[in-house]
């Protein structure tokens, strides 16, 4: 009797780690759809709610924003995509941290400078805190000519 409590309780344990492990990756993914969003419409409240005050966002360039200055540039338009489109995404969680690459493809035209095309692969850190998951670190990197 006391193995198939044990048997049962095991199954039942697995089948919540298992459970939660998908709704955090539904959520990661809810997030990321609404940062894409809030990127393109340069949103400075809903920006701020997505990230963390820590964040370190890593353009291909080589120059790293702080997350004032990631959240100025967009809503000032200074970066300004016009479009951003997001595909072969996956999301790994790892204990209260998500990882997400994905390849992003987008129109800019920012301040001062000719309309351009970027093509780029990303890699996000989130981080789960009490209000959710928040943006923790951001690294583009250009995507290689084969």
């Amino acid at each position: 009797m006391i193995k198939k409590l044990l048997l049962a309780f095991s199954l039942i344990t697995v089948t919540m780690i298992f459970a939660q492990k998908n709704n955090d990756q539904q959520t990661v993914a809810d997030a990321s759809e609404k940062l894409r969003l809030a990127m393109i419409s340069g949103d400075k409240t809903t920006l701020e709610s997505l990230i963390l005050p820590e964040l370190t966002y890593g353009h291909s360039g080589g120059h790293i924003d702080d997350a004032k200055e990631f959240v100025e540039k967009l809503a000032s338009k200074k970066s300004n995509f016009l479009n951003i489109d997001v595909t072969n995404q996956s999301i790994q969680i790892v204990g209260k941290t998500a990882i997400v690459r994905n390849h992003l493809f987008a129109n800019t035209e920012d301040l001062g400078k000719a309309p351009a095309v970027v093509n780029l692969d990303i890699l996000y850190v989130w981080s789960k805190t009490k209000s959710g998951w928040k943006l923790l670190a951001r690294q583009a990197v250009k995507v290689e000519k084969k």
